[in-house]
């Protein structure tokens, strides 16, 4: 594969050598300098010394990511076969485990590759593609797939801008290709997922631990409404935790037939559950006129999200979302409050929290929180990698 050195100011070098994955798009004057997508580079600080070996993938953040800070390692199939392996390796105790059988196998500059991420459901593994540049080098992964044990078939996922145009494609590579939908277990609990469906396979793997402890911890007996509730994983989990009902709410229209699904694999009748196709705001709405309050909340909005009516942003409309889930929260009741931007970490999240509840006069203590689960590696000194954040609060008064 084709090297060039580029020189990255002082800052770049230095955070770099730290330990930051990404290669930061102001690092160099002119982006030129990378060359074209998928090219290896040797980065090096304004002296000419050696920094890092990392490739060019443009992505929303940065130039590229960091592949290595060993001047002597060679960046070719066996180094993605070493780097695969050893991810596999950390994660012995998923692949034993016949109660979760869908999770995270590569979490991308995690395990040591910025820019693609490999999930397993039960023996198929699925790879995104988040840049052009890493997509380049597929056939190394690809190769190195063929080589790993109970790999039943390869999927991919391209979700990188290419010419200006947005990727959200979906391919069968190779191996046997099952039927869809697919069922996994996690904890213990049915999903129904699907390969070849678009961006999103039916299931966010990143919530396995809140899902459980809905089912486990605060479900019972508690009247649940789930909001942008997708296919409803979350009223699953609620479901099978003896919840006295659970309603979902999410704008798609594909969100009934899913979630009728995800309640069917695991035998629970669909029609004793509410399902309701309708913008999620529209629902708070009714649901003040109408004087209802829930027991249990669970607000995990898309980090942004435009409709035909309103554009929303969890790093400026988060606090008013929650304050509008606190007016149909009952006294006593539980908010699951989550969020996936990358742009702020969980102190500034609780800051939105407090505004909210301050806001509605309402007190409240935060009972536990959550962040990625152990097979989301996430390396040290990259804080956006890990997105996470979820606070379960009780709301007192």
């Amino acid at each position: 594969m084709k090297t060039i050195s580029v020189r990255v100011n002082a800052e770049a070098a230095g955070a770099i050598r730290a330990g930051q994955p990404v290669i930061p798009k102001d690092s160099v004057r002119d982006m030129s300098v990378f060359g074209a997508e998928g090219t290896l580079l040797r980065l090096e600080d304004p002296n000419g010394k050696y920094v890092a070996t990392g490739y060019h993938g443009q992505q929303n953040k940065g130039a590229g990511w960091v592949l290595s800070r060993n001047e002597q390692e060679t960046i070719d199939r066996e180094f993605f076969t070493r780097k695969i392996r050893e991810a596999a390796d950390r994660r012995k105790s998923f692949f034993e485990n016949p109660d979760t059988t869908a999770f995270r196998v590569f979490n991308g500059e995690g395990d040591g590759i910025g820019g693609m991420t490999i999930d397993h459901y039960e023996g198929h593994w699925m790879v995104s593609w988040y840049s052009e540049g890493i997509y380049s080098m597929r056939q190394y992964v690809y190769e190195s797939l063929k080589e790993m044990p109970g790999v039943l078939s390869v999927h991919e996922k391209k979700l990188f801008d290419l010419k200006g145009r947005y990727m959200e494609q979906d391919d069968f590579v190779s191996g046997k290709q099952p039927e869809f939908p697919l069922i996994v277990k996690e904890n213990g609990m049915n999903f129904a997922v699907d390969l070849n469906d678009g961006a999103m396979t039916g299931i966010f793997l990143d919530q396995r631990d809140v899902r459980k402890a809905i089912r486990d911890e605060y479900a019972e007996g508690r009247s649940v409404l789930n909001t942008f509730s997708y296919t409803g994983a979350f009223s699953v989990a609620a479901a099978i935790g003896g919840a006295s009902g659970t309603v979902s709410v999410d704008l798609a229209k594909r969100s009934l037939p899913k979630t009728i699904e995800q309640f069917a694999v695991n035998g629970i009748d669909y029609e004793a559950q509410d399902i309701v196709v309708m913008d999620v705001f529209d629902y708070f709405r009714y649901a003040r006129r109408k004087e209802m309050e829930f027991d249990l909340v669970v607000l995990d909005p898309p980090s942004f999200a435009r409709s035909k009516k309103r554009t929303f942003s969890a790093a400026k409309d988060y606090a008013n979302l929650l304050e509008d889930v606190l007016a149909i929260t009952a006294k006593g009741g539980i908010v699951v409050a989550s969020t996936n931007h990358a742009g702020f970490g969980m102190k500034k999240f609780r800051t939105f929290i407090d505004k909210a509840f301050k806001a509605s006069g309402r007190k409240y203590r935060i009972l536990k929180e959550y962040r990625l689960p152990e097979d989301f590696r996430t390396p040290r000194n990259s804080p956006e990698s890990d997105y996470l954040k979820v606070a379960v609060i009780k709301a007192d008064s």
